[in-house]
């Protein structure tokens, strides 16, 4: 008999259920990313045809960086640590505001980007208190207001348009 599959949420460790709750929410839209790229390779990662404004590998780069920014400029609002241009070596946008190319990039290297972005969000955003969670940050130069919180639910979203981008150009590609 298989497996019964299981939709349930079960909290990630964090300083509180509901943040916890979140994490697991993050990292479901992460696997559900993940899923969506079996089987990929390099041609398929930089293709880019017809239509198509940006390649997978560069909606998967983007993705990091934007994570890693809005953990660090918006919910922490720190400085990137040393290292994050190693990191993230590319721009997120050319000088016309399009995504940068980033072509060339394996699979593999893609996936540990993700997943350490990933694993400093989780180290840093789980220890955050109820009220640290809900706090909001008044970000003048970009004119709004934000909480972590509500990052956490724009990662998601964020997120989950882009793989419905990539499901889009793997349809395109015949896959």
């Amino acid at each position: 008999m298989n497996e019964m599959e299981q939709r349930i949420i079960t909290p990630l460790p964090a300083s509180h259920p509901e943040l916890g709750r979140w994490l697991w929410a993050l990292e479901d839209t992460r696997a559900r990313t993940k899923a969506a790229l079996l089987g990929m390779g390099q041609a398929e990662l930089d293709w880019m045809g017809p239509g198509v404004e940006n390649a997978i590998g560069s909606l998967l780069y983007h993705l990091a960086l934007i994570e890693f920014d809005y953990l660090y400029a918006d919910i922490l609002g720190e400085d990137y640590p040393v290292g994050a241009e190693m990191l993230l070596p590319f721009p997120d946008r050319d000088r016309d505001g399009n995504l940068s190319v980033v072509q060339g990039v394996s699979l593999e290297d893609h996936l540990a980007r993700l997943d350490e972005v990933r694993r400093q969000l989780l180290q840093r955003v789980s220890v955050l208190s109820a009220e640290q969670l809900e706090t909001v940050r008044t970000l003048p130069d970009w004119d709004y207001a934000i909480s972590p919180a509500w990052t956490l639910h724009h990662l998601m979203q964020h997120e989950a348009e882009h793989r419905g981008q990539i499901a889009a150009i793997r349809a395109l590609q015949g896959g």
